[in-house]
């Protein structure tokens, strides 16, 4: 027998022991989460019960993997604009749970004797909130829709970037073992240089090439490729000195602004989990028993601490932000747990080499028990409201009530405010583009000229030709572009724009800001006898001869960057025009075939139906029930008159010509998954059929939807009507409640509904 590596022993201990208790976890309705860490402790080396992992060091890069999936799923799921929607109350919340909560935290690790890098990393463990937990907590509460839930997501957005951010902070101090203020200063422009770059190259180059190759992406090259950019983007962050999550996040959150978006999140979702998996699990390896018993005072003031400080933080951080007392107090409720960041950044932590290996278990103990807390902290936080307004003074509550109505009613920025912003806009992008433009012949096209040009007067004169050619449109915008403003008003203010001191003095920056850059750009690539030379009056005649020529070419890059940002939501707009579009056709051609008792439906397809992929010659439908496909709509296009090569594939969207019974017959193949085996048997048209029957007293389906009864599975049949106090509902949806003494009808093989009511005699009478 072959010798196998350790490695692939060590993978099936863990997704078999990993897959048993995540069903227990599902059966017991808990977080994946604590399943995994759970499973890692199984296949540990503190657990004797259960073989032990022993290829630690590939497991080890597996979970590295793992973290830089669940970064880069993260990013998928977040976006620039989305920020920018979120809003002053979820920022002004979050800013001020994280600020205080992690101060609150350091302090905490120095009272408790630890070292400072242990109290920092534990502020970095307690800055955000667990995203799965509160969905969980609120789809069980049914509180989705509420108001102060909707700031709690923002919150939740917030907080990832902020956590992020914070990790790539964490790095630099535990790397440098100091907290010297010009290092991180230092850190935090260059992270937001390089984050403002990455954004405007990867939306002006991404989208393009999406576009351009999109005839050629089947799932496989999408796969491919979507993962290559996050290695590859994780590569580049990491030689620039960032973390590789850092760049995981980034080029996720770059992708997640393209029309792949949704394609690439739905196929790297097993990869995620595959490593996500092993990621968590290698946490629960480190859990120590042990360590948890004797750090259990530790777990219980962290606990404490994190159950009143993120409640107390994040409820004054939306007071502040202008929210309502009451949903202040909600807010606070939601956000009182800690989430899986926690172990990313205990693991950066380890990784480096700076934190104590005990800081795990805390972390463990600490998300157990408050996980099993925030269901209760939210269901109950409208009884803590009451009791907070009894303790509170009168006056106090008038005071916030009023505060929170004034906040409501400040009306948008002022123009002014909207012309510094404007200037703001043009100033930074630009010189950021610039500034990567000096980096990129600094550290490439130099040291390659060096090489190629022995002399040093050609040298010079291609570089500042070609410098000054790639930089000029980018000064032009600096020095010259107008600040463009849609207000109404705003041609009045135009003048003041220009003449008023304001106006003269905003000018005088972004020239002064101009001729810096100029002197910064010129100083960077050559000596200052040819920048005198050469590159000035080079830079002078671009930007004065060809300033209409400068202007067109910034023009298209900028409209092609807008383009390319606003290409989603022009996509799904035209979706939704084209799906009132049919939506019309349809009511058009069922006016028309009433006399034919025919109309077109739109039925739609899910991830389990067992003909995913099938052909429409394979399916044979137009013999079989006499319809007709009259198109496929997709989620990027649709495909009008299918031939019988075209597939249906899950979530689609099918449109069916038939009549009233032949359709109601056809909706059942879209009710039928692949885990039924009744339907793989060919089916004679000349067996299906209507049968009637009526619910005899209290049997078990009765007081139930239709979904929820289990109807359609034992009659292996689709309800198409039902009769009640003289009344009848054609179609009853899924969620229609059947009661006892209906008179239902049923379509389907009525070989079958008959074998079936035999069985159930005591639930049915055949009428």
């Amino acid at each position: 027998m072959a010798h196998l590596p350790e490695l692939i022993q060590d993978m099936a201990l863990i997704l078999l022991v990993g897959a048993l208790v995540t069903i227990l976890f599902k059966r017991i309705k808990q977080p994946l989460v604590l399943g995994y860490i759970i499973a890692g402790f199984l296949v540990g080396p503190h657990f004797s019960f259960l073989p032990t992992i022993v290829d630690h060091d590939n497991i080890e890069t597996f979970a590295h993997i793992g973290v830089i999936m669940l970064l880069f799923s993260l990013g998928l799921e977040f976006s620039f604009k989305k920020l920018m929607k979120v809003g002053g109350p979820a920022s002004i919340t979050a800013f001020t749970e994280i600020i205080f909560v992690g101060l609150a935290g350091y302090l905490t690790g120095y009272l408790l004797g630890w070292n400072q890098m242990d109290s920092l990393f534990l502020a970095g463990m307690l800055a955000s909130s667990s995203t799965t937990i509160i969905l969980r907590a609120f789809d069980e509460l049914g509180l989705k829709s509420k108001q102060f839930a909707k700031v709690v997501f923002g919150v939740l957005v917030v907080e990832d970037i902020i956590v992020i951010l914070l990790m790539v902070l964490l790095s630099t101090v535990a790397v440098a073992q100091n907290f010297q203020g010009l290092e991180i200063i230092f850190t935090v422009l260059k992270l937001g240089f390089f984050l403002v770059l990455w954004f405007l190259v990867g939306i002006y180059l991404l989208p393009a090439f999406i576009r351009r190759t999109k005839e050629w992406m089947d799932d496989e090259t999408v796969l491919i490729l979507s993962i290559g950019l996050c290695f590859g983007m994780v590569l580049f962050a990491t030689q620039v000195g960032f973390s590789a999550e850092l760049g995981a996040f980034v080029m996720g959150s770059l992708i997640a602004e393209t029309v792949l978006a949704e394609k690439i999140e739905h196929l790297t979702q097993p990869i995620k989990q595959l490593f996500g998996t092993i990621f968590f699990v290698s946490v629960g390896m480190m859990i120590d028993p042990q360590a948890m018993y004797t750090y259990a005072v530790p777990i219980f003031f962290i606990t404490m601490l994190t159950l009143t400080g993120k409640f107390f933080f994040s409820a004054l951080g939306a007071l502040m932000s202008g929210q309502p007392l009451k949903q202040a107090v909600q807010i606070g409720s939601s956000m009182a747990q800690i989430g899986e960041f926690a172990f990313i950044v205990a693991a950066l932590g380890l990784s480096l080499g700076v934190i104590s290996e005990f800081l795990f278990p805390i972390a463990v103990g600490v998300s157990a028990v408050t996980t099993f807390t925030t269901p209760y902290l939210i269901k109950f936080s409208e009884p803590i409201y009451n009791g907070i307004v009894k303790i509170l003074p009168a006056k106090w509550i008038v005071r916030l009530d009023a505060y929170a109505s004034e906040t409501q009613k400040i009306k948008n920025d002022s123009l002014w405010k909207k012309i510094l912003r404007e200037y703001y806009r043009i100033l930074a992008t630009n010189s950021i583009i610039l500034i990567a433009i000096v980096l990129l012949f600094k550290y490439t096209f130099i040291p390659f000229l060096s090489i190629q040009l022995e002399s040093a007067l050609w040298r010079n004169v291609i570089l500042i030709s070609s410098a000054a050619l790639l930089a000029s449109p980018f000064l032009w915008a600096i020095l010259i572009k107008k600040v463009n403003l849609k207000e109404d008003d705003a041609t009045g203010n135009l003048y003041y724009l220009n003449y008023s001191l304001t106006g003269i003095s905003l000018n005088a920056i972004r020239y002064l800001l101009g001729i810096f850059l100029i002197g910064f750009f010129i100083d960077q690539i050559t000596t200052t006898r040819y920048a005198l030379m050469t590159a000035v009056p080079i830079i002078v005649v671009l930007l004065w001869f060809f300033s209409d020529k400068v202007q067109k070419v910034y023009q298209r890059i900028e409209l092609q960057f807008i383009s390319n940002l606003n290409e989603r939501e022009r996509l799904e707009y035209i979706k939704n025009t084209v799906s009132r579009e049919l939506r019309q056709k349809n009511e058009e051609t069922k006016k028309q075939l009433q006399e034919w008792n025919a109309y077109v439906t739109e039925l739609e397809t899910d991830d389990k139906i067992f003909f995913a992929g099938m052909t429409l010659h394979e399916l044979n439908w137009k013999n079989k029930y006499g319809i007709n496909i009259v198109y496929i709509r997709r989620s990027d296009r649709t495909i009008h008159q299918p031939n019988g090569e075209q597939r249906i594939l899950p979530f689609d969207k099918v449109g069916v010509l038939g009549t009233e019974e032949q359709i109601t017959q056809v909706k059942i193949l879209f009710e039928q998954t692949n885990q039924q085996d009744n339907y793989e048997e060919d089916i004679d048209i000349n067996d299906i059929g209507l049968v009637k029957a009526q619910l005899v007293g209290a049997n078990p389906y009765t007081n139930k939807t239709i979904k929820d009864s289990g109807i359609r599975k034992d009659l292996h049949s689709h309800v198409v009507g039902i009769e009640r106090n003289g009344g009848r509902i054609l179609n009853p949806s899924s969620s229609e409640v059947l009661l006892a003494d209906d008179i239902i009808w049923v379509v389907g093989d009525t070989n079958k509904i008959k074998l079936c009511l035999d069985k159930y005699v005591e639930d049915f009478v055949l009428v």
